[in-house]
């Protein structure tokens, strides 16, 4: 039970410091537009992001 409360303790103080820092936050699926893959260019260089079906994110060069 502790470990619980800890962990919701933690991801409560993470949204106070994204809030603060302004930090932007995407939905995965609107990246993706409703499908698996979408892709994302930084320094022209391209990478995939994949949604898994166990509903995790794997990100590729």
């Amino acid at each position: 039970m502790r470990e619980i409360m800890d962990i919701k303790v933690v991801q409560e103080l993470k949204s106070d410091r994204e809030k603060k820092e302004g930090i932007p936050k995407h939905v995965a699926l609107d990246l993706t537009k409703g499908g698996k893959l979408a892709t994302i260019t930084l320094a022209d260089k391209h990478y995939t992001l994949r949604i898994t079906k166990s509903a995790k994110l794997i990100l590729t060069k």
